[in-house]
């Protein structure tokens, strides 16, 4: 990454445990409706959106479940940092989120979040929870491929 890139994009909290938990299928950018101090706690890096989910409501993407800690030196007491968030999305990504969340065993969860050129934005995922046995399978993949490239990098 050069340095420009990096003043484009900082990353503010990534959902690690997803990718073990689901299999991601497919993501999609969304804006992200923050009121108050909300930003400025964003900006050091106060997020956690481990435990969060996406609905739909009324024809409107919600995020529900992440957790943003109140600004220390904002007057804390006006907002939860549970509440739930307005996502900004065009209506046909709206559809077809819709479609997708009606597909069975599917969700979607934010698997970042990040300041894009000083804007919130959060990265979501369609998703399909894995069972154990898929977990173990992508553990042994993972640790095969490694050996190989120890074995390569040996040669």
């Amino acid at each position: 990454m050069t340095s420009q890139e990096d003043e484009q994009e900082k990353t503010i909290a990534t959902n690690r445990k997803a990718r073990h938990d689901y299999t991601i299928l497919e993501t999609m950018e969304a804006g992200l409706v923050l009121r108050g101090a909300e930003v400025k706690s964003l900006r050091q890096g106060n997020a956690s959106i481990v435990d969060g989910y996406a609905s739909i409501k009324a024809g409107e993407v919600w995020v529900l479940g992440i957790h943003i800690n109140p600004y220390e030196h904002g007057n804390a007491r006006d907002i939860d940092p549970i509440r739930s968030r307005k996502l900004l999305l065009h209506k046909k990504e709206i559809r077809k989120l819709y479609g997708r969340m009606n597909e069975r065993g599917l969700t979607v969860i934010p698997l970042k979040m990040y300041f894009k050129n000083g804007v919130a934005k959060v990265l979501l995922g369609v998703a399909r929870g894995k069972k154990e046995y898929d977990k173990r399978q992508d553990i042994s993949k993972r640790e095969t491929e490694r050996a190989m490239r120890q074995r390569m990098a040996r040669t």
